[in-house]
């Protein structure tokens, strides 16, 4: 496989540069561990306009710029951070991952994925995204108070983000753009019994104002109706190719199978952020990556040694610690030096 390609070793790489993939990183660097980040770039992070939910860091920061900020940070505490696309990856000779990029192989003892998923838009995807155009109810519900808002779609899932927005606002509409409702007839009576209009038209235009958000849509009737914006419920794709090849054990609705800390089902590999169940939200994606690298740091420290290890080689020396590799220790300590 790296026949063709230079070969680059470390103890951890993680894939993948969003909330999750930065924390996993941060975590493995800090705690003394060689590591890489490997990020195509891109990602639903990266897309948001306004960063939610995130206690410290303020609404007008966009995705981008708390990215940005993160990558800096790493690069500061000594993890090599690479632009690259991951082709393949497999198990080597001696049990460790080598995952191929471009011109790159990495090889290393434990992976943490990070890839994310994808949410599927509309088809034409309109409005504009992150303008009118939204994808996490929990992220931008608080966006929409007393405002009239759109959930698009025609699953059980359109149906009942509708009825959660109306705790928000009492202008909700569902619009099904012309496909059949695939919910339930319960559910359909859920929506009989709300203040929910559903709108089975097509969406043939939209009109924003000067500030570029959304306006108002118009409808294959001749109709138009004014909305602050809303939510596209289509599903997710989750970028579980890595995964796959990994042979970890994936869900049903195509998320990785994960325990407490992120450990898949193959000893060494992790998943973290949206490429798991659960919430898909930043601070959920920070912590993801904070257990698994505290959980791949206590699986790789050199210290304390077990009983049986010291049985066989003795006690530890002075010059064996401390465990952190030079170059990791060498940037510690230049971190960590202030000017009196």
């Amino acid at each position: 496989m790296t026949d063709d390609l230079s070969v680059e070793e470390y103890e951890i790489v993680v894939v993948g540069g969003g909330p999750a993939g930065q924390t996993a990183a941060l975590y493995s660097t800090r705690l003394g561990h060689r590591t890489a980040l490997v990020d195509r770039g891109g990602g639903r992070a990266a897309m948001m306009q306004e960063v939610h939910n995130v206690l410290g860091v303020r609404e007008e920061t966009s995705g981008n710029e708390y990215l940005g900020v993160g990558k800096e940070q790493l690069e500061e505490y000594g993890c090599d951070i690479v632009r690259d696309v991951l082709s393949s990856c497999s198990r080597t000779d001696d049990g460790r991952f080598e995952l191929s990029g471009g011109d790159t192989a990495y090889r290393a003892e434990y992976v943490v994925l990070a890839t994310g998923m994808n949410d599927v838009r509309p088809e034409p995807p309109l409005p504009r995204t992150g303008r009118g155009l939204h994808y996490c109810l929990h992220c931008d519900a608080h966006m929409f108070v007393d405002e009239s808002v759109y959930v698009m779609g025609h699953a059980e899932s359109t149906a009942h983000v509708a009825g959660i927005m109306l705790n928000f606002t009492d202008e909700v509409d569902v619009l099904t753009r012309g496909e059949d409702p695939e919910w339930s007839d319960e559910t359909a009576a859920m929506l009989d019994g709300h203040p929910i209009d559903v709108i089975h038209e097509d969406v043939t235009g939209v009109q924003n104002g000067e500030d570029g958000w959304l306006k108002a849509l118009e409808f294959e009737d001749g109709t138009v109706r004014e909305y602050k914006g809303g939510f596209a419920m289509y599903g997710a794709e989750y970028n579980n190719g890595l995964a796959r090849e990994l042979g970890v054990d994936i869900n049903d609705d195509g998320t990785v199978e994960v325990g407490d800390h992120g450990q898949t089902s193959v000893d060494g590999v992790y998943a973290v952020g949206d490429l798991t169940p659960g919430h898909n939200q930043v601070p959920i994606a920070l912590a993801d990556g904070a257990k698994a690298g505290i959980d791949v740091h206590f699986s790789l420290r050199d210290f304390p040694r077990e009983p049986d290890a010291i049985e066989e080689a003795g006690p530890v020396r002075c010059e064996e610690v401390p465990g952190i590799p030079d170059e990791l220790l060498e940037q510690a300590v230049s971190f960590h030096t202030y000017d009196d």
